[in-house]
């Protein structure tokens, strides 16, 4: 168990900005880029361009058996499609397809890195800090049952704590199978000073005789996790809450090797909108899945650097670019409680980088989804898939509507197939067949007089409502009825400027022989 306290010292930057900034991302390769992970990466980012400090990247592999094939490929990937550039570690080299290691604390993949474990394990033991541990699975998960019987917590009974020399020399010479624990004092308290939540304070009775060596010779994350981190000069440490309780382990290595400290910051939980911790269960965890669902990379950053932040001094401002974010970006207003990922707002947030987007570079973005949605929807849309200029037109229309790149023609598959026009849909309120005929005859006749080279959405603007007149409904309504078939789609102007002269009077037509 743990409690907090104000610890006004732990704020005192002056101090602690002395040392270089070296801040590390430490992924374990289980699968795809967490938006959480984004967050801690975001973090890490912002602090070291801050400060002027680096970025280390670090994979994590100590558990073999949770490892995800192709995993540090998608992350480093995933890193490139958001534009954050770390400094150091794993890059991918897209000339041989391979993953290339650059930095001067190499290898930065923890399975290649054994012997230095095992280096520093042997010097726990020979200081008394750690003890060799024989007890089976079977005998471990007797002893707990026992424990949570007698409610008692769980946690290691220490029966191989007291073995001799000998006694330990004489098992391993008969291959006996054991792992390696770090022997933790009693009767103390174990302080994390943190940047976010100030002093946190853990009683030694606490923490477990945590396994530091497993049986197949890899270290567990906490021993690795802190060699690591002091090897590579690590100075803040930025990871998530969850690992809040493994912080005084890491704080009692630290001084078991005589270590200095480097300097703690627990970031607030991602929560569901319910406020239950976020999870693959209840909707996208994945940076891949938000990226698949076509929200700008600008967006995305914007968004998840206010998940547990803003900037504070009464600022309502919601929109930055990443050079704004590292202007303004301070670990100490992080907040201490949970963060809600609100998709509305991330909405809002990718619409308004729509909008600024220009709109070449957005077709750049966007066309990959009409190739791999829009045309299995629609089928007729595969005449306009090389028609980059048709579907700019497109775009220019539904930009100012659409939240994210996958709404793109969702609701205007008028645009990319045939249509059938209803006699009763042309028809403006009271409107006789003979008044919406004439209304419809006019439209035709005043779109074919215009040049191709006046087809421009400005000057069809203004032909179409100089002919409308005063008595606009009944004219456009028929017209833009006509061009969709859809009780609800953009102004006729923009329908007719996206189809072009001859689909636009072709469609015309079709409609003017329903009376």
């Amino acid at each position: 168990m743990f409690h907090t306290k104000k610890n006004n010292q732990v704020r005192q930057f002056t101090q602690i900005m002395e040392k270089d900034i070296r801040v590390r991302m430490a992924p374990s390769p289980t699968g795809s880029m967490h938006i959480g992970t984004l967050r801690t990466v975001l973090y890490d980012y912002l602090f070291a361009k801050k400060n002027s400090g680096k970025l280390v990247l670090r994979i994590e592999d100590t558990d073999q058996s949770r490892e995800v094939e192709g995993a540090v490929t998608d992350l480093l990937l995933r890193l490139e499609d958001v534009g954050i550039v770390h400094d150091e570690g794993p890059f991918m080299d897209h000339a041989n397809e391979k993953i290339q290691e650059r930095g001067n604390y190499a290898p930065y993949t923890q399975s290649k890195r054994l012997d230095i474990y095992t280096k520093y394990v042997n010097k726990l033991l020979e200081k008394g800090h750690a003890y060799h541990c024989f007890c089976s699975s079977e005998r471990l998960d007797e002893m707990r049952k026992q424990q949570q019987k007698s409610k008692q917590p769980p946690m290691y009974d220490r029966t191989c704590c007291t073995l001799s020399p000998d006694e330990v020399a004489d098992r391993i010479d008969k291959d006996e199978k054991y792992v390696v624990r770090m022997k933790v004092s009693r009767g103390e308290t174990i302080t994390v000073d943190d940047l976010i939540r100030g002093k946190v304070e853990f009683k030694s009775d606490t923490v477990d005789d945590q396994v530091i060596l497993k049986s197949d010779g890899f270290p567990t994350y906490h021993l690795a996790v802190v060699v690591d981190d002091y090897l590579m000069k690590i100075s803040h440490v930025i990871r998530g809450e969850e690992w809040l309780p493994s912080a005084p382990k890491h704080v009692i290595l630290y001084k078991m090797f005589g270590w200095d400290l480097p300097v703690f910051a627990h970031l607030p939980l991602l929560l569901n909108e319910n406020k239950s911790k976020l999870s693959k269960r209840q909707g996208d965890v994945s940076v891949e899945d938000f990226l698949n669902k076509g929200y700008l990379k600008e967006a995305l950053i914007n968004f998840v650097a206010f998940l547990g932040w803003n900037p504070g001094g009464g600022q309502t401002r919601e929109i930055y670019s990443l050079d704004e974010l590292i202007e303004v970006f301070d670990l100490e207003k992080v907040h201490k409680a949970g963060a809600v990922v609100d998709v509305k707002k991330l909405n809002k947030i990718n619409s308004h980088y729509i909008k600024q987007k220009d709109i070449d570079e957005l077709y750049d973005e966007t066309v990959k989804f009409f190739n791999s949605d829009l045309q299995k929807k629609y089928p007729n849309a595969n005449k306009h898939s090389d028609d980059r200029d048709f579907l700019k037109r497109v775009l220019e229309v539904e930009r100012d509507r659409l939240e994210r790149l996958t709404d793109f023609g969702q609701e205007n598959a008028f645009f990319f197939g045939d249509i059938t026009a209803h006699k009763d849909l042309l028809t403006w309120k009271e409107s006789t067949d003979d008044q919406t005929s004439d209304a419809l005859k006019r439209a035709r006749e005043v779109l074919a007089e215009i040049n191709q080279d006046n087809w421009t959405r400005e000057n069809l603007a203004s032909t179409l409502m100089d002919a409308a007149g005063d008595d606009r409904g009944s004219f456009l309504w028929p017209l833009r009825a006509a061009l969709t078939g859809e009780k609800r789609s953009p102004s006729p102007m923009d329908c007719a400027w996206v189809l072009g002269k001859q689909e636009s009077l072709s469609r015309l037509k079709n409609a003017i022989d329903l009376f």
